[in-house]
């Protein structure tokens, strides 16, 4: 079917490809279709245009003065058509309205009893959000989840805002610093028992950091979990790293060092280049945005 009987729109996709890629291999493997079906199609374009839109050269294709002319109005066709698909299933995804986020555990529950959530939930309340906690990252690009809260060293091609900063220190309980004293400066830590992140989580920016700073240190615990390094702390087994939020709202614990520049990061509010752009997503990150002073407290404590 030919729209307004003067040309079908579909054929402007193989003038675009010969636009592009100069050849009409290479644009019938870009669309995934063969070269001699892209020579027809453009051929018919030309017919119905009445006028030829590239002219062959040994080294390929290239655009007439005509195809020319034409090209930034081909180009804008094909975006429209992108946005009115990507619209298209929006529209669909923004009916399941379920926002899949994930932090670490200990923010998960600062989040769920602030009032932000809450707030979110009266804005828009087609959607909801739903805490997914680990302590590895999940993965944003398999959509195991569609955003997350971070800090520390992320993935390259996730896009997200910085919210805030992370800070970390070195703390003790009160009754370790009575029985062995504190450290006055880094280089002491070695004399010290120490608390660190088991095999799991070596590539921890703290674990690393304790590995350089102590390398002959004792570990008297290792955990998988920051909140696992929480409790060991709080038990006088040992100095050990941790975020400022959660060292500074423990009275059982001192900081004895720090804060430390090499481990200090930020959040950041991250999702998937694909996802970030869905109408769901994107209202979560507008409003996270302009919440972002209650969610510094809540990162930070």
């Amino acid at each position: 079917m030919h729209s307004g009987g003067m040309f079908d729109w579909n054929d402007l996709k193989y003038f675009l490809g010969v636009a592009r890629h100069g050849s009409t291999i290479a644009a019938g493997k870009a669309l995934g279709t063969s070269q001699s079906t892209v020579h027809r199609r453009l051929d018919e374009l030309e017919r119905r245009l009445g006028r030829a839109l590239v002219t062959r050269q040994n080294t390929g294709y290239r655009l007439t003065e005509y195809g020319d002319a034409l090209l930034k109005y081909a180009e804008r066709i094909e975006a429209a058509v992108e946005d009115f698909q990507r619209q298209a299933t929006d529209i669909e995804q923004e009916l399941k309205g379920v926002i899949r986020v994930t932090c670490p555990e200990p923010i998960v529950f600062r989040m769920t009893k602030s009032k932000l959530i809450d707030g979110f939930h009266e804005r828009h309340p087609g959607l909801r959000v739903e805490f997914v906690t680990s302590d590895r990252y999940l993965d944003l690009a398999k959509g195991e989840v569609d955003v997350a809260f971070r800090s520390g060293d992320t993935d390259d091609e996730l896009v997200g805002r910085k919210i805030a900063d992370s800070i970390w220190a070195v703390y003790a309980s009160h009754g370790y610093t009575e029985r062995h004293g504190k450290p006055a400066r880094i280089e002491d830590l070695s004399q010290h028992q120490l608390v660190g992140f088991d095999e799991s989580l070596a590539n921890h920016r703290a674990a690393k950091w304790l590995k350089e700073v102590a390398p002959d240190a004792k570990m008297s615990v290792r955990s998988n979990s920051v909140l696992g390094l929480v409790s060991a702390i709080k038990s006088g087994a040992g100095l050990g790293p941790l975020p400022t939020a959660l060292g500074n709202a423990e009275p059982d614990l001192v900081r004895v060092l720090g804060p430390v520049p090499e481990l200090a990061r930020s959040w950041r509010l991250l999702a998937h280049p694909d996802i970030r752009r869905v109408p769901r997503v994107a209202a979560f990150f507008d409003y996270i945005v302009e919440h972002r002073d209650a969610l510094k407290s809540i990162l930070t404590g």
